[in-house]
């Protein structure tokens, strides 16, 4: 099962890729694979991976790219494999804990940057081996958009879930998550809500949602953000993965499978 998890930053991408990861790897998936694709990368710390803050991102490691590409963007001009070799960089590069192996992709964040370079073939190439070769849970927490996935990759996703606050702001960004994955032919996406305190939140969100199928909600709880503070890992919270466990037995009915 390959799941990529968008939508507005702060709404709580990476503490539900963080559960569902832990929660497959802990219950009858030998092989699970976290990635972080957000520019922003906090996966290693909801999963409680010490050192963290060493992590190099796949993309920032610029002899690796050259090396694979035969090039780098700073090389202006010089011509790059556009099909570089990456299928032993999960297990040569990953981090594996409690079952679950991490893979920090990051992001280009500089203006004009994007895959006609040699870092954003790499990451392209990179996201279609995960998503297209392997056999294994992969979990994929994105930037808000669906910018990681070309048409090729998107045809191996399984789902593409949109994490939604109880706001507008982030009902707009889940609309354009959804439009943007239809236009690349990406038809099962799924929505959670997040950080619901009461019923009428809950109402809200059915409403303005009501052309994504909902796999549940996500309750507000202060302990989320104090353990964001602490760095403590999202598996110690017990409400929590009870809640991202009834998720993903909703998904998998959603897809058909048992899996």
């Amino acid at each position: 099962m390959k799941i990529a998890i968008s939508g507005k930053g702060g709404v709580g991408k990476t503490t539900l890729a963080a559960a569902m990861a832990w929660l497959f790897a802990h219950e009858g998936h030998k092989k699970v694979l976290a990635i972080d694709a957000d520019p922003a990368p906090n996966l290693a710390i909801a999963l409680g991976i010490e050192g963290h803050e060493d992590i190099v991102p796949l993309v920032e490691m610029k002899e690796l790219v050259k090396e694979r590409t035969g090039s780098t963007s700073e090389e202006y001009g010089k011509f790059f494999k556009l099909n570089p070799t990456v299928s032993d960089l999960p297990e040569k590069l990953g981090i594996e804990k409690d079952g679950v192996r991490l893979m920090v992709l990051g992001a280009i964040q500089r203006g004009g940057g994007g895959c006609a370079c040699p870092e954003g073939v790499f990451l392209k190439s990179m996201i279609n081996h995960i998503v297209l070769q392997r056999d294994e849970v992969a979990v994929i927490d994105m930037e808000a958009g669906v910018e990681h996935l070309g048409r090729a990759s998107v045809r191996g996703v399984d789902a593409l879930i949109v994490v939604v606050e109880p706001t507008l702001q982030s009902v707009v960004v889940a609309h354009r998550v959804k439009k943007l994955a239809a236009d690349i032919g990406l038809k099962s996406v799924f929505a959670v809500g997040n950080k619901v305190q009461n019923q009428e939140q809950q109402d809200f969100l059915k409403e303005r949602l009501a052309d994504v199928a909902m796999l549940g909600t996500l309750s507000f709880d202060p302990k989320v953000t104090e353990a964001g503070l602490k760095g403590t890992p999202v598996y110690e919270d017990k409400p929590l993965m009870e809640e991202v466990r009834e998720i993903i037995k909703r998904l998998k009915e959603e897809l058909g499978t048992t899996a």
